[in-house]
């Protein structure tokens, strides 16, 4: 689930160079979405056929937030933050990576201002430099060239990263893989994908649905976010539920070190015991420990079958046991399960003006399927969906198997985000709470802030809870946001928690 709170003290964004920087560096953070058979919509004893509109998305990608760079703060100053002792970039260290890498060096500051920005547009860098490798030696070339003259260095992907670790806290050069797009290899028989760091999600999943498979990770921000970005903040996204964490699905990667050593784990194996597992180290790494520039991902069949369900819930306690429900009906098919409050879906249709075609509930739920039979799956859905009406965990819903349909339901989830920045300054957090006290923080935080927010929302990726069975913690996303005037009023000084 997501939360935003407004915090006293906040932590400092990460960033990457040398691994001796690393280690003096001090973080602290807050823990971190033709003809088909006709929609039907669920009323309680009564299915009936009801037509609804929505703004149609030809692909699901993170929108432009409003605020323009002039009006975001640095990074330094919002957190009052020092640099630390690197050398200044000089006229002679743009000398040489022009001689590296000519045409792909930036030093324009209008061509560098998106690089500097977050998207949320909540803490800004300022980088006088941007590279753009196109292969793991020019990386490593660049590296090296840092490590020795004690430059920091900054990699970025797609940059559509919600925490601000994306973008550099001063003036640290920005290494981005948007050039690195190139796809090496893919085995139809294994369903194993090689590929560069910086090709974007979306593309990789249209490359494999024309050979009949797709990727296992799906996000809001697939038409913008790459691959190595994904794999270096470890994302879970919407097919976790199906296909399990990154750590499970890559096989394989490809990493510069600080020191431009480059480090190559690039199998392509589902089972290789020869010697240590270091890819896991720099999953979930952010940065930090080197630069990822290839990725080796087992990919899964794609679906012969989808359909998607959007009910409504009267309180979070049905949403739970709807959950419940779902996974011991659906199993194997079950695909995503999702939740928003009703503060999200008034935010999405008042400033995205997307129709939500359930209203009137506090609650709402996302559930998809996916299969290989979609006779079978049908009779499945509609056995769950007779068991929660009839029960009463679910009081209305709508059903789409349509493709168009169906993107334009996942849109109301996938979407609440850019919703928010229209009105206001976003707190966003990723929490992992046990998952009976899931909604318990946003309805404290509500209490806790008063006035001082305009809306505090909860919504986020209840699957997750499947693979954090063992500790019975979910991965869950809240956020608040408030106008600017009233954050300062109020002094950012309410909350702090660490989980």
């Amino acid at each position: 689930m997501v939360i935003s709170s407004v915090v006293h003290h906040h932590s400092v964004w990460g960033h990457w160079t040398q691994l001796r920087w690393l280690m003096n560096f001090h973080r602290r953070t807050m823990v971190q979405w033709s003809t088909a058979p006709a929609q039907w919509t669920l009323k309680q004893k009564e299915p009936v056929l009801m037509p609804w509109g929505a703004s149609p998305q030809s692909r699901r990608a993170l929108h432009p937030a409003s605020p323009s760079f002039q009006e975001v703060m640095l990074t330094s100053e919002r957190y009052n933050v020092q640099r630390l002792p690197f050398s200044h970039v000089s006229n002679d260290d743009v000398a040489f990576f022009e001689c590296l890498m000519p045409g792909r060096v930036i030093t324009n500051p209008e061509e560098l201002k998106p690089f500097n920005v977050d998207w949320l547009k909540s803490v800004q860098g300022c980088s006088k430099l941007l590279l753009k490798p196109q292969t793991a030696a020019e990386v490593s070339q660049v590296l090296r060239y840092c490590h020795e003259r004690n430059l920091a260095v900054n990699p970025q992907g797609g940059n559509t990263g919600l925490v601000g670790g994306s973008v550099p806290v001063f003036d640290e050069i920005i290494l981005s893989t948007v050039l690195m797009s190139q796809i090496i290899s893919f085995d139809k028989v294994s369903g194993i994908l090689v590929c560069q760091a910086g090709c974007i999600l979306e593309n990789l999943n249209q490359y494999l649905e024309e050979k009949g498979f797709i990727m296992p990770l799906d996000l809001g921000a697939k038409g913008s976010c790459h691959i190595g970005g994904n794999v270096a903040t470890n994302a879970g996204g919407l097919r976790l539920l199906r296909y399990g964490s990154l750590r499970g699905t890559v096989l394989g990667l490809e990493v510069v070190l600080a020191d431009g050593s480059v480090l190559d784990c690039l199998a392509s194996l589902r089972k290789d015991n020869t010697g240590y597992d270091l890819k896991q180290l720099f999953i979930g790494s952010e940065g930090t420990l080197g630069v990822i520039t290839a990725v080796s991902i087992l990919c899964p069949q794609k679906p012969k079958a989808v359909n998607l369900a959007f009910l409504g819930c009267q309180s979070f306690t049905q949403v739970l046991k709807t959950f419940t429900t779902c996974r011991a009906m659906l199993g194997e098919i079950l695909s995503a399960y999702e939740f928003m409050d009703d503060k999200c879906m008034e935010l999405v249709k008042r400033h995205l003006k997307l129709s939500n075609p359930v209203t009137g509930s506090p609650f709402y739920v996302l559930i998809e399927t996916s299969g290989s039979n979609s006779t079978h799956d049908e009779e499945k859905l509609n056995n769950f969906l007779e068991k929660v009406m009839i029960s009463g965990l679910v009081t209305d819903g709508t059903v789409a198997t349509d493709e168009k349909k169906i993107k334009m339901l996942w849109s109301l989830r996938e979407r609440i985000t850019e919703a928010l920045t229209h009105d206001g300054y976003v707190y966003k957090y990723d929490i992992s709470l046990p998952v009976g006290k899931l909604y318990d923080l946003v309805t404290d935080t509500r209490a806790r802030l008063g006035q001082c927010a305009k809306n505090v929302v909860g919504y986020g990726h209840l699957g997750s809870g499947r693979v954090l069975e063992e500790s019975l913690r979910l991965s869950s996303s809240g956020q608040t946001y408030l106008n600017p005037a009233e954050n300062q009023k109020c002094g950012r000084n309410f909350i702090h928690q660490e989980f």
